[in-house]
């Protein structure tokens, strides 16, 4: 195998596989605040809270639209880049990863598209059940490609069959392994802190400027203040009972980060003795770095939560602590730090391994040439930039807008006195001037279900 091979197609995962992560996070965090907030507006009947659904709602189609792009190329990665990992492993883990594609492509998408578009055409009701559908299969999707992962971290439930494959032996090992299981709580947890900062940053933002809708964002910043903590606490409640099981599953990378040099040379004996010459010590700068600047993102968050949960409680500074707006907004990233440096962790800790202790990366690579290799990087990082760059700048320009008429919700309808119903630009007593896409949603009429 070309050495150039192997380390381009390293990169190229490490940098589709992180870019795609950002999507996702924030998808999975932002359905569930969102679901939770129609929840209390169907019950309560509150424009103010049907208002907050759409925005927040608005935000959350933007990052799905733009992050679904990026699991299709995923896609693409495993046939094109690593067709040993698919000839020898695929019987097992692809199996997962087509049940997530069907739910994610075909049940996900297809009630999301319901959801976007059934305002005022379904019960209010109905339309709430929706969002809620989007919602846990979001979930479930992210359960099966942690099924898959987790296989590679800690292969369990197989029987190898010809001597060069593996198959499916047991998948209720699989789909119980604790691998995937502890990873799939940390992750859903990571991702409703990531949404508890985008939101309460973004609220933070109109608060900073003295919004005229500081009612709506005074709540919304709340929220995302309140959801942070207990997210946080979870977090890092799976994260630290992943790491006291590293001993048993991976007990090279536990070493390295803990820089047991003694247990490193013993591993790695063992290891030669079982598997035959090679280098069995993943990168330490890889591992044990990822590892710190996870932890030390965690310490990070956890004072700032804290002392946001108790600054939270006083209304005078939710709306005026102006300095506090500016450390939300800066703490933005921080979940997003924390999970890619989390994901650079578990990957490159488990190195040379592709499927632990039975296919080494160097096995799993296809057989291509160096230019070709180079190529396929050079197109799938420009298009994961422009990606995310173009979701960054949507996310920004919605999120700056705040809550105005901007397409989600909006009824369309045409009244036989020839003014629209419900969230549309209407001519009664009840509309405010120039209300029009755009508009402050304050002088439009409140959404109805």
């Amino acid at each position: 195998m070309n050495p150039d091979v192997l380390d381009l197609a390293r990169l190229q995962f490490a940098l589709t596989a992180g870019g795609h992560f950002l999507f996702v996070a924030l998808t999975l965090g932002l359905a569930t605040v969102v679901a939770v907030v129609q929840t209390v507006a169907t019950i309560g009947r509150k424009p103010l809270h049907a208002r907050m659904v759409r925005y927040w709602g608005q935000l959350y189609v933007i990052n799905y639209a733009v992050g679904i792009v990026t699991g299709i190329v995923m896609e693409f990665q495993f046939g094109m880049s690593w067709s040993g990992l698919t000839h020898y492993a695929g019987n097992v883990f692809g199996a997962s990863l087509a049940v997530e594609t069907i739910v994610a492509f075909f049940v996900e998408s297809t009630f999301l598209g319901l959801w976007i578009f059934g305002w005022h055409r379904f019960n209010r009701w109905v339309h709430l059940a929706m969002i809620w559908v989007v919602t846990l299969t979001a979930y479930l999707s992210a359960y099966w490609i942690l099924v898959s992962n987790g296989f590679l971290n800690h292969p369990v439930g197989y029987r190898v069959e010809g001597g060069d494959r593996l198959v499916l032996d047991d998948p209720v090992a699989v789909l119980t392994n604790p691998s995937a299981l502890l990873a799939f709580g940390h992750i859903l947890a990571g991702a409703l802190l990531t949404a508890g900062f985008f939101v309460a940053g973004v609220s933070a933002y109109h608060l900073f400027r003295r919004t005229s809708e500081w009612e709506f964002f005074g709540r919304s910043l709340r929220i995302g203040v309140f959801l942070s903590f207990p997210a946080l606490m979870v977090t890092a409640v799976f994260g630290g009972i992943q790491f006291a099981a590293l001993g048993t599953f991976q007990p090279m990378k536990s070493a390295v980060f803990s820089q047991k040099t003694a247990e490193i040379a013993q591993i790695q004996a063992d290891m030669v003795t079982r598997f035959g010459p090679g280098d069995y010590v993943p990168s330490e700068a890889w591992t044990r770095g990822g590892g710190l600047v996870m932890l030390i993102s965690f310490a990070l968050m956890m004072y700032f939560t804290f002392a946001g949960v108790i600054l939270a409680c006083f209304k005078k500074v939710v709306f005026r602590f102006r300095l506090w707006h500016l450390a939300l907004m800066a703490a933005v990233p921080l979940p997003y730090l924390a999970m890619i440096s989390g994901w650079v962790f578990r990957e490159a800790g488990r190195q040379p391994w592709v499927v632990y202790g039975l296919l080494k990366t160097e096995d799993a690579v296809s057989d291509l040439s160096p230019g070709a290799m180079r190529a396929s990087l050079i197109v799938f990082t420009t298009l994961f930039g422009l990606l995310v760059v173009l979701n960054a700048w949507l996310l920004a320009r919605h999120a700056r807008r705040g809550p105005v008429d901007a397409g989600l919700g909006h009824d369309d309808r045409v009244s036989p006195e020839g003014g629209a119903e419900g969230g549309g630009r209407a001519d009664g007593p009840e509309s405010g001037p120039g209300d029009g896409p755009g508009d402050p949603v304050d002088s439009l009429p409140a959404t109805s279900y």
